[in-house]
């Protein structure tokens, strides 16, 4: 009899479920969406319900598509947006929306973790500085601003834990997820008491912490009555999605890393051994291979910057591509492919957003530098990507310096599709940049977890060579190579300059 396992990854725009056979081929998918809710500028909360209901429904749609039985389903693994804040009281009633990670309320309790931790601990402790979208500065916030929500409060869990909650009667999380909320001690992959006490956060409030693969509760009588799976089918931890994307794409060993070019960019690389940016430029957390870590660098507006261009300036793109049936972005790589590297002297910062790696600067802005009369809207849509590509190996070149060295680099999300980015990222990364076959990206991942924990498969690393295969590879061409070496000189010089006319910006 054939094993089935499924992979849910919890999303900020949907929930999106897979069910796999023991070969890992997709047997039947469903998604669900759901709203994000903006109550004041800034703001971003989503209802736990949604990712509850859209997991069950999904859930539920496999089922019906696949006809298996559902003793089959041998294990399940989680994903998720991470971040996120779940609070529930002493009968797991859902006291409050959930505050979600791109949430911007939370400055000035930020400023409160980096005062009572110290900057310089707070690094060593959580390998981050504290930041806006992490969940300890969202639970103070809570405690200041609603004091009677935050005196109902029994259990913290992340938005995928609170719907393996539903699913389990488990209150658990695993090391990846539990690293992005500032409250693991991440080279030691559990809670962390000093920051605890030193937050007056009390520690009852969290969950218990697994390894991703390891094997969190079974399926409820409840949820298997609703759902249609079995009570014999086991939860593993899973992961946050970057470290779900990573077992994925099969960035399990050292030397291995991806870059995704999704609405923000991010630089992924694991390593074996513990790499902390003392600067705290990049996150470091711990990833879904036991014993393990990842380095990450993140850019805010890189699949962003095109949309914008696209939406705003290319309009004629748009209409051709409605004409002929066709993708706009189709069309824009067409003609990015035509137009020479390096745009003809034409230099994009991609600061639509602030940035996050290398700047970690609120007030920094997009800039097109050397416009001329000679350049088309074609110039201006390659050095968008090249703008896109430069932030990119501003995270890259972070890493190295970090010492986690990469010879394989993947790419990733919608940007990753495009032939013309990817030879930029190879040029510039100086490195074979591949696709996989497959994108069934972190469910495919969480799928995998779920395999290791119900022992279809010996470990994570090697269920991840047996089952990931690579499409198509870029490899850098010199010429170009030695081109934006030169143009990232350039590139890292401008944002110096323009420093303090950012600030005087911010300020008019």
């Amino acid at each position: 009899m054939m094993n089935y396992l499924l992979g849910l990854d919890i999303g900020t725009s949907a929930t999106k479920t897979v069910l796999f056979d023991e070969y890992m081929k997709t047997v039947a998918a469903a998604s669900e969406d759901y709203p994000l809710h903006q109550p004041q500028n800034g703001w971003a909360e989503q209802n736990p319900a949604d990712w509850y209901n859209a997991s069950l429904h999904t859930i539920q749609l496999v089922l019906a598509k696949s006809g298996i039985a559902p003793d089959s389903i041998k294990g399940i693994g989680l994903s998720g947006q991470m971040h996120g804040l779940v609070m529930l009281d002493k009968n797991n009633a859902v006291i409050r929306p959930s505050i979600i990670w791109c949430d911007q309320r939370t400055a000035k309790e930020c400023e409160e973790i980096t005062k009572k931790i110290g900057a310089q601990r707070l690094i060593e402790i959580t390998a981050n500085p504290a930041l806006t979208g992490f969940t300890a500065s969202k639970i103070l916030w809570v405690r200041r601003h609603e004091p009677e929500n935050y005196a109902k409060c029994a259990h913290i869990l992340l938005p995928k834990d609170y719907v393996r909650f539903c699913m389990t009667g488990e209150y658990a999380t695993e090391v990846s997820d539990a690293s992005g909320m500032q409250l693991l001690d991440v080279p030691n992959r559990c809670w962390s008491d000093e920051i605890l006490e030193k937050l007056s956060i009390d520690k009852k409030f969290l969950a218990k912490v697994y390894e991703s693969p390891d094997v969190t509760g079974h399926i409820s009588e409840s949820f298997a009555k609703a759902s249609g799976l079995s009570p014999k089918t086991v939860v593993v931890g899973g992961a946050g999605d970057n470290a779900a994307a990573a077992i994925g794409t099969g960035i399990t060993k050292n030397g291995r890393a991806f870059t995704t070019i999704g609405t923000s960019g991010v630089v992924f690389a694991h390593t074996d051994n513990l790499k902390i940016d003392p600067k705290g430029r990049v996150h470091t957390f711990c990833c879904a291979v036991p014993g393990c870590w990842h380095v990450m660098g993140v850019t805010l507006a890189a699949g962003l910057s095109l949309k914008w261009f696209r939406d705003n300036i290319a309009n004629d793109y748009k209409e051709l591509a409605d004409k002929q049936n066709k993708d706009p972005y189709v069309l824009m790589n067409e003609a990015a492919a035509k137009i020479p590297c390096g745009s003809d002297r034409l230099i994009y910062l991609p600061y639509l957003m602030g940035e996050r790696t290398p700047h970690l600067d609120p007030e920094c802005r997009g800039v097109f530098f050397g416009l001329s009369a000679i350049h088309s809207k074609a110039n201006m849509i390659r050095s968008v990507m090249e703008g896109v590509s430069y932030s990119l190996s501003d995270c890259y070149d972070i890493l190295k310096d970090m010492g986690v060295n990469v010879n394989e680099m993947m790419a990733c999300g919608g940007g990753g599709k495009s032939p013309v980015w990817r030879q930029m990222l190879a040029d510039m990364f100086n490195c074979e940049v591949k696709t996989l076959t497959a994108e069934e990206g972190p469910a495919f991942g969480v799928a995998i977890l779920a395999g290791v924990g119900a022992g279809l498969f010996k470990d994570v690393v090697s269920a991840c060579d047996e089952f990931i295969q690579i499409g198509s590879s870029c490899t850098p061409v010199p010429a170009e190579r030695d081109y934006y070496e030169k143009g990232h000189l350039l590139y890292k010089k401008l944002y110096k300059q323009l420093k303090d006319c950012y600030h005087d910006l911010s300020a008019l």
